[in-house]
């Protein structure tokens, strides 16, 4: 078991009645996290593997990320040996978002939790797992994120093995049809917020454009794998802040 799990789990073995319920609860609400996680960790499994990297790698990058997108952009700074500091830095851009919910769930904590605890909390933060969180009408306890977090980075991991163990033994071309599975989760997550705001559309589309100008685009063939990641993703987020700043109402939330 990974080590902010294990913090989580510290105070297991004495949990009373209502912390056994908690954490049951989260265990429930984590399972569909945790099969969508299987079969999308399986194709970045598949796509490490195809980059070069072991099936040992390929997993202990996933027990200590869960970040997808941050992950394919590293599987592809390493692909093409970029630099530690374009690492860094598409690390940051990419999975900055986490930062901030991870602030705005600190506010749904029942005090119970110690500077540990919300450690291991931040490192369990995904996009799925903020959302089912904060959407609780009650605080949040540590049981619970112990029994949400757990099954989604279980499996997280074991689709990145199964991937990575397929991708050995798999024909090259059924390797690249299977690869595509987290781009098409990728599109899964834009593709309705896209339908209901001109703005998401707008920012994918910006993205979109400027990946294609740092591929194709002679001027730019200087430009690495690593920093076009950076670059389109800082690009988009700066336009979509400045034409499509999200308003908020007098009480705080959004309109």
């Amino acid at each position: 078991m990974h080590i902010p799990e294990i913090i989580l789990f510290k105070e297991s073995y004495s949990m009373s009645s209502d912390d056994r319920r908690e954490f049951l609860g989260g265990l429930k609400d984590g399972i569909p996290i945790a099969l969508g996680y299987l079969s999308v960790s399986f194709g970045f499994g598949i796509m490490a593997v195809s980059g070069g990297l072991s099936v040992f790698a390929a997993v202990l990058i996933s027990m200590t990320n869960l970040t997808s997108a941050g992950q394919v952009a590293g599987l592809t700074v390493i692909a093409e040996g970029g630099a530690l500091i374009e690492m860094a830095v598409a690390q940051f851009v990419i999975n900055l978002r986490y930062s901030l919910m991870s602030l705005s769930l600190s506010q749904k904590l029942n005090n119970r939790f110690t500077w540990l605890s919300r450690l291991a909390v931040s490192f369990g933060i995904t996009d799925e797992i903020f959302a089912v969180a904060s959407g609780r009408s009650k605080e949040v306890s540590k049981q619970y994120m112990a029994g949400l977090i757990s099954l989604p980075w279980v499996g997280w991991a074991l689709g990145t093995f199964l991937g990575a163990a397929a991708g050995e033994i798999l024909p090259e071309k059924l390797k690249a049809a299977l690869g595509i599975a987290i781009y098409g989760m990728f599109v899964a997550i834009f593709v309705p917020a896209a339908r209901k705001a001109v703005g998401v559309l707008a920012v994918v589309l910006i993205a979109v454009t400027a990946s294609c100008c740092l591929r194709y685009i002679p001027l730019f063939d200087g430009v690495s794998d690593g920093f076009a990641i950076i670059i389109c993703t800082a690009l988009a987020a700066a336009a979509g802040a400045l034409f499509f700043p999200v308003k908020q109402q007098e009480g705080g939330g959004e309109a």
